[in-house]
């Protein structure tokens, strides 16, 4: 009997009611994925050019630098073995140069500073990039220390050489 009905409602044109749900669902499907399309087209290609435009931040001001006279010295090494050198040029990098020239006066004092440091230094505390990298930070900190409030940024290295 149930077979019956389904037969006369086929016979009848109408569609099962399954079939109208599948076809609503692949409608709204359609339309969701459609939109989804265009706005994601619009953000990526035409937000940018509406009527609102962002002030550019100012170019960021450039560093100044402070160099250091060279300084050579000796390393210390085991008795007996061959005496061996570092030669360092350094600069200083500062913020500004209103700053480099409050750290100009105390270049006498920074000067001995990496002297003294640097004589109690061995050659394998130099080996690799990773102990040029370890001397470059203690010298950065000592230098803050010593010019405290002021502060610089960095030291940057313009010639290294042991022999």
């Amino acid at each position: 009997m149930a077979e019956n009905d389904q037969t006369e409602k086929a016979a009848d044109g109408d569609t099962p009611p399954t079939r109208k749900k599948f076809k609503l669902i692949i409608a709204v499907v359609g339309l969701a994925l459609i939109l989804v399309t265009g706005g994601s087209v619009w953000f990526f290609l035409f937000r940018h050019h509406g009527g609102e435009q962002h002030a550019e931040a100012p170019p960021p001001k450039p560093s100044a630098f402070v160099d250091i006279p060279d300084m050579l010295v000796n390393l210390v090494g085991a008795p007996g073995e061959r005496v061996q050198y570092l030669k360092v040029k350094v600069v200083l990098e500062v913020k500004e140069e209103p700053q480099a020239e409050k750290i100009r006066p105390a270049l006498p004092r920074v000067t001995d500073l990496f002297q003294t440091y640097m004589r109690e230094l061995r050659p394998s505390d130099l080996n690799g990039s990773a102990g040029l990298f370890r001397l470059k930070e203690e010298l950065t900190r000592r230098v803050n220390e010593v010019i405290s409030p002021d502060h610089i940024n960095a030291v940057l290295f313009k010639e290294v050489v042991i022999q």
